[in-house]
């Protein structure tokens, strides 16, 4: 393979989650007086952190969110997860073949990381090279979490190539100095193909991608 180290996202690139995560923020804004277009949520959503979306939410519903907003918002997610994710169609088969080690850098916290992995029983091919930015407190876009994956897995940033699928993402993966490549779908096409990295749509792809 052309890298030595390859780093994923998770959401949205291993696990479809964006779905019912982003879905959930709408719905849990809508009960609070915040009317959001799902399409619209996607685009602005979309890799951002938590933070990012509950201000954005509290600013649109003119009011302070509840202090129990997160913990429902983790509990809804996690029973929907739970019951209904599934993993990216061809990942597995992906990585299958990939023979160099691989990494996951998120957002979310580690145990939300851990539960979507198991969910679609991909735990055992990242066990140890769970990275989240909550145990740095440095999210995306900001860099950080994608230099400390690499820096702890040992390798440079020029041997490592990140798989990302929001802006976000993509920003802190440029800022930080890697390569990036990116998954795009409906909602994410029209944004990343301004970014001026190479796109796939299919995991076949991204295999040739990395040769």
């Amino acid at each position: 393979m052309k890298y030595k180290c390859i780093i994923f996202d998770c959401d949205g690139v291993l696990v479809d989650s964006e779905e019912i995560s982003i879905g959930t923020l709408v719905s849990m804004a809508k009960s609070h007086g915040a009317i959001i277009d799902e399409n619209h949520a996607h685009q602005l959503f979309l890799g951002k952190s938590l933070k990012f979306c509950f201000a954005y939410i509290a600013d649109l519903a003119n009011k302070k969110l509840p202090a129990n907003f997160e913990e429902e918002f983790r509990e809804r997610t996690f029973e929907a997860f739970q019951k209904h994710l599934k993993p990216i169609k061809g990942i597995h088969e992906l990585l299958a073949k990939i023979n160099v080690p691989i990494g996951v850098a998120s957002n979310g916290p580690a145990d939300k990381i851990r539960l979507n992995l198991t969910t679609t029983q991909l735990i055992d091919k990242f066990e140890g090279n769970i990275f989240s930015a909550y145990d740095i407190n440095s999210w995306k876009p900001n860099p950080e979490l994608y230099l400390h994956t690499a820096k702890t897995m040992g390798f440079e940033v020029q041997d490592c190539v990140v798989i990302e699928d929001s802006p976000a993402g993509v920003q802190a993966a440029l800022a930080g100095g890697f390569d990036v490549f990116g998954f795009t779908n409906h909602a994410n096409f029209d944004a990343l193909q301004q970014m001026n990295i190479p796109l796939f749509d299919d995991m076949a792809q991204l295999n040739l991608l990395l040769q």
